[in-house]
């Protein structure tokens, strides 16, 4: 069976991984362990720009509204405004560009001082999708042990990740622990992907706003490898904290063929660069995808 040979393959390669694939247009899906729930790091930067989305919407945010920025924040990260050495303004829809689309933690959390964690999951119940909780901020990410190691000792934070997990998928790592964390399965956020394609409850401009974001995403060398060609667009958000890589996204064909993909995934390598499995990672995304386009 092909999903017990992916297995194999993810488990030589020291990979626990969650997969889920979609065809959009029947509903038909192919998996492996879609029901299994991880911290989700930067993947809940979708629910909260749907959240802001809706309320910009509802009139209850103007996009134009400038937000100001201090580069000596609590919050972090490796690009955007967490790079910047001076105070400047951003307007909110333009913070929803740099979190989304450049994965800007900074951005992502002045968000949340408009829109907090707890308004974020009820936005996702709103709309019937279930299996996703947000529960912090962004800034909490940047409190792992790889920040209290130099550079070199990255590698004794992975071994941490991987020791340190408790029975029932807890974690002694708080970011890593999904009764802690912001936490989510493959099937959650598969849901949340085609309440998005396939708007019933959100409003089409809003849906439509969010796949432009998506579609956007300069972060593309998980699955974009796999998915992106002259003949397709792949929309998606990558999130990555300490051992663990994740994607979700959408496929969309020319033909009119859509299929949506979650792959949370946990290295059990204690390595901070990783392209094998990277690439592993987009591989098995695009055999279950192909599989299930033939069948």
């Amino acid at each position: 069976m092909i999903t017990q040979r992916l297995q194999t393959e993810l488990d030589n390669a020291g990979l626990q991984a969650s997969f889920l694939v979609r065809d959009l247009n029947t509903g038909h899906e192919i998996g492996i362990e879609p029901d299994t729930p991880y911290a989700t790091s930067s993947l809940v930067k979708i629910p909260l720009a749907l959240a802001t989305l809706q309320r910009l919407h509802q009139g209850e945010l103007t996009g134009a509204t400038p937000v100001h920025i201090k580069p000596d924040g609590p919050t972090i990260g490796p690009v955007g405004l967490g790079q910047y050495r001076h105070p400047t303004t951003v307007a909110i829809d333009d913070l929803l560009y740099l979190a989304t689309c450049v994965s800007d933690n900074v951005a992502a959390d002045a968000l949340f001082d408009l829109t907090p964690p707890t308004h974020v999951t009820q936005a996702l119940h709103q709309h019937h999708v279930h299996g996703i909780t947000v529960r912090h901020r962004v800034r909490d990410l940047n409190e792992t042990p790889a920040e209290r190691l130099a550079p070199h000792e990255t590698h004794l934070a992975h071994t941490l990740a991987i020791q340190a997990q408790t029975e029932g998928r807890g974690h002694r790592i708080p970011q890593l622990d999904v009764t802690q964390a912001n936490s989510g399965t493959a099937r959650a956020h598969v849901d949340l992907l085609q309440a998005l394609w396939k708007p019933t409850t959100i409003h089409p401009d809003v849906a439509a706003r969010l796949r432009e974001l998506m579609a956007r995403n300069v972060v593309r060398h998980r699955l974009a490898p796999e998915f992106d060609t002259d003949a397709s667009i792949w929309s998606s958000k990558t999130g990555s904290v300490l051992n663990l890589r994740h994607e979700i996204g959408v496929v969309e064909h020319k033909s009119g063929e859509a299929y949506a993909i979650a792959a949370l995934t946990a290295s059990t390598v204690p390595a901070r660069i990783q392209p094998a499995a990277e690439a592993l990672i987009g591989r098995t995304a695009r055999t279950l995808r192909d599989h299930l386009r033939a069948n």
